[in-house]
């Protein structure tokens, strides 16, 4: 097995003592992407410059990474004859305020960060239908789990609510805190991808990877604060420019691909993150 990663946001420390190959670059440069996939059969696309509010200060970054980037993976995996997962993301229904979303339902993102994943998985579709390359584009909703990181300034809802409740901070609501959002346990995606892989699966359309679980984000931090007796606290802010209201999948078609997959409750997949932020959270280094 083989990793590209710039390490940007993730950190080496999480695949220490795995059987690798790590190649250290970044998906702009087409020659070390080539040299990166050379030999290779399977692709599992993840690699991204996430955040919309990065991508609103940031937006050619944005788009060079993960537009651009990806254009330089797909024409180094046709190289290959190799198969491609790629990750997109709901952020691409932006002002579809339909729910719950479905495949057939019409795109507008709302950010630079949408607009960048939509272009990706339209080159991935078209590679797959101009060249025959195998491909698969899931677009993830809201993913999170252990491994994720919380310190620095884009990191995703659920661990920086968890991290700031493990020091005791408060926990700070973009808006009202109504908006909601169809969270999907890291496992579960996991899960998907290896099938995905074993059964070499391609599809003609992008398929949204979620379950068709609807939260709040004030119903998230009521979940977390169960977690900690003594209680939490949180206030609210303005809300971010940019940012979907409400996103919840319909997960027919999912289902209908991967029969076997079954999602982890919000709850559940709430104790893995607390777990193993309370265990980073008691290391020298702080959070990973």
């Amino acid at each position: 097995m083989r990793i590209l990663d710039d390490f940007s946001t993730g950190l080496e420390s999480n695949i220490e003592g795995l059987d690798v190959d790590v190649s250290v670059g970044c998906l702009t440069d087409a020659d070390f992407v080539t040299a990166a996939v050379r030999g290779v059969t399977n692709v599992v696309h993840l690699a991204a410059r996430g955040s919309v509010p990065r991508s609103i200060a940031e937006p050619r970054q944005t788009f060079d990474v993960n537009a651009t980037g990806t254009l330089n993976v797909l024409e180094a995996a046709r190289a290959q004859g190799a198969q491609v997962i790629f990750s997109s993301s709901s952020s691409v229904y932006g002002s579809n305020t339909a729910l719950p979303k479905s495949e057939d339902m019409w795109t507008q993102p709302l950010s630079p960060y949408g607009a960048s994943k939509l272009a990706a998985e339209s080159l991935v579709m078209s590679y797959r239908e101009v060249y025959g390359l195998d491909a698969l584009a899931l677009r993830f909703f809201n993913v999170y789990g252990p491994l994720q990181r919380a310190d620095h300034d884009y990191a995703a809802v659920i661990p920086k609510f968890v991290w700031a409740a493990l020091q005791g901070q408060t926990l700070r609501i973009d808006g009202d805190g109504e908006q909601t959002r169809d969270f999907t346990h890291v496992d579960s995606v996991v899960s998907v991808i290896r099938d995905a892989l074993e059964r070499r699966v391609s599809w003609q359309r992008p398929v949204n990877l979620a379950f068709g679980d609807r939260i709040s984000v004030n119903e998230l931090v009521t979940m977390i604060g169960e977690f900690f007796p003594g209680g939490i606290t949180a206030e609210h802010g303005p809300a971010r420019p940019g940012d979907v209201r409400n996103s919840r999948n319909d997960p027919t078609l999912l289902r209908s691909i991967f029969p076997d997959v079954e999602p982890a409750s919000l709850q559940e997949g709430l104790g893995t993150v607390v777990e193993w932020l309370g265990a980073a959270s008691r290391e020298p280094r702080g959070a990973a």
